[in-house]
Order: structure tokens, then C-alpha cells, then sequence
């Protein structure tokens, strides 16, 4: 455990979810290539659809809207509604099948494995101070056991602009009735988690299990407060 700024008293605590309380590389890759499968085994018109066509897709529709990256699911959904439609479905057809697809997706993006020691961590924190997500992504914790522990989660898009913006911090401070300062936010991404906690005025703890040198690392722009290696850490410090 490393400490970078005095760390003040801590009230409660947020979350970051993706590859801060469990692996998510793995649960991304199945479900891109689970999600293009059913694409390709359900709609005959898109039977040679692949990852190339699904990032063009995906690129144009962000340069028609740049602000679509806030809302992932949206913008997810927007690109299946578009190849259906160039494929000759009618917006009531692409709709339905976009609909159906993202169906499919949810399920394939919330079979996370969540490593006894989160549920330990989580379990014991949640016993001291109220805890809460915030997340860029679209894993719905209730299907994997998480959301029990948190008091509510906030999903870029539905919640506000995606990390490092403020909106989410600001609500979920809101929501705990309680100033930004006495917040503890954790994530393992010096940019969205770090600077964007410590940029809006709360706390922030930096989970580098990756061991990663904070002083050579390309995306560090603001120092944490504290930066820990496990997250069984945080019982020791809250």
C-alpha cells in the first residue's frame, strides 16, 4: 500500500467494476465473439458479418454522434438496428432482431466469475460504510452476485457522461447524502477512476494488480491518494 495524498476520513466508498472487482478480459472476448455468432446464425443477410464490419459500423455511427461513447449499450444497439436495416430489414424487423440481439448479448456480458476475495472484501466493507458502483460498462452485478453489496450502480449513459466526467461522482455523492471529499473511489484506471475522482473533488484508491509502475505509465495524469495491490487491502485501511 502506497499513499500519494493525505487521505482524509473516508464515509463511504464507490466502485469501479470492470477489471477492478473481477477479470473482465475474458468476459469480453467470449461475448464479442459470442454476440457476432448469434448475429451471423440468426439473420441470413448478415451471415458473413465479422468484427471488421462491426467496427466500421461502429465508427461511423460515432462520427455521426460523437457523444454515443457515453452510452455503450445505445450505441450497441444502434449498430445492430444499422446492418439490419442496410441488410433490407424494415425498421419494425430491425428493431425487434436488435432488440432480441441485445437480448443475447446482456446474458453472455454478465457470466463474470467473481473471485471469493471481492465477495470477502465487499462483505466486510459493506458492514462499515455504504458502497456503491460506477461504471463506464454495460454488466448488469445482479446477475453475478455483486449488487447486494452496493447501495445503488451507475451506468454511464442512463446515469450521465462515462468516466472521467463528473456526472457520476457528482450523483452518487448526491445519492450517499454526502460531500464529494468523504468519498473513496477505487478503479484500476489511472484516467477514468484516478483523474476523474481526484478532478471532482473526491478520493480516489488506485487497485494496481497488474503492478504497474505509477511513474512510467503513459495514462497517469493525477496521483491517487492511496494505491493498493489486492483489493483485500481496503479492510485494513477503512
Amino acid at each position: 500500500m502506497h499513499f500519494y495524498r493525505a487521505l482524509g476520513p473516508v464515509a463511504a466508498l464507490t466502485f469501479d467494476l470492470d477489471d477492478t472487482l473481477y477479470d473482465n478480459q475474458p468476459v469480453i472476448q467470449r461475448t464479442e465473439h459470442e454476440s457476432l455468432a448469434f448475429l451471423r446464425d440468426n439473420y441470413e443477410p448478415l451471415s458473413h458479418f465479422g468484427p471488421a464490419e462491426w467496427k466500421t459500423l461502429r465508427a461511423e455511427l460515432r462520427l455521426r454522434d460523437p457523444e454515443i461513447y457515453h452510452d455503450v449499450t445505445r450505441w450497441r444497439w444502434l449498430s445492430i438496428h444499422l446492418a439490419l436495416t442496410r441488410a433490407g430489414y424494415d425498421d419494425r424487423q430491425a428493431t425487434q432482431a436488435a432488440d432480441t440481439a441485445m437480448d443475447n448479448f446482456a446474458r453472455w456480458r454478465s457470466c463474470v466469475t467473481v473471485p471469493e476475495e471481492t465477495h470477502r472484501t465487499l462483505r466486510a466493507l459493506a458492514e462499515k460504510v455504504p458502497l456503491a458502483a460506477i461504471t463506464n460498462g454495460n454488466a448488469n452485478p445482479a446477475l453475478f452476485g455483486l449488487s447486494d453489496y452496493f447501495r445503488f450502480v451507475l451506468r454511464s449513459g442512463p446515469d450521465g457522461r462515462a468516466k472521467p466526467y463528473a456526472d457520476m461522482y457528482r450523483t452518487a455523492a448526491d445519492k450517499l447524502k454526502m460531500p464529494l471529499a468523504r468519498i473513496l473511489h477505487v478503479g484500476d484506471d489511472l484516467t477514468t477512476d484516478v483523474a476523474g475522482a481526484v478532478r471532482c473533488g473526491m478520493q480516489s484508491c488506485w487497485i494496481n494488480d497488474h503492478y504497474r509502475s505509477l511513474t512510467k505509465a503513459d495514462d497517469g495524469r493525477l496521483l491517487p491518494h492511496v494505491e493498493i495491490s489486492r483489493l483485500d487491502s481496503l479492510t485494513a485501511l477503512i
